[in-house]
């Protein structure tokens, strides 16, 4: 898929200077991202976010998280566990690599791993030439 093809295209005839946007959000788009691990976007009010991962079964020291151009990356080798038998696995407990576009100024205030969720925070900062300014009549 290109960057003019659907869903991306229907913008082409109203964009000018969008083409690296489109090639992003295309490239994240089709990664091979899957179901696993399941997870939550969280808009907790304008300006602050929360991703929420379940990842259970792994330890704080299993995951990295980077960010490039504006690309989150997150990632979780886990450790071959000792052998055992299961009855039944349903925690599936394998390494996996997820991604995820932010918007321009989104940073990442932190991340926190409890109870087999990884949260990770993130704050959009609005510089104040940006930010919509009000004039009084005179």
């Amino acid at each position: 898929m290109t960057i003019y093809e659907e869903p991306f295209g229907h913008f082409r005839p109203f964009s000018v200077g969008f083409d690296e946007m489109f090639k992003r959000l295309d490239q994240i788009h089709n990664q091979p991202n899957g179901n696993y691990p399941p997870y939550n976007i969280v808009k907790k009010d304008d300006d602050n976010y929360v991703i929420e991962i379940a990842v259970a079964g792994f330890d704080k020291k299993d995951f990295t998280i980077s960010l490039e151009k504006s690309s989150l990356l997150v990632k979780a080798d886990k450790a071959k566990a000792e052998d055992k038998e299961f009855l039944h696995q349903g925690i599936a407990g394998r390494s996996f690599q997820r991604t995820f576009a932010l918007a321009e100024h989104v940073e990442v205030k932190g991340a926190e791993y409890t109870n087999g969720i990884l949260s990770i925070d993130l704050l959009r900062i609005i510089p104040e030439e940006l930010k919509p300014k009000e004039f009084k009549v005179k």
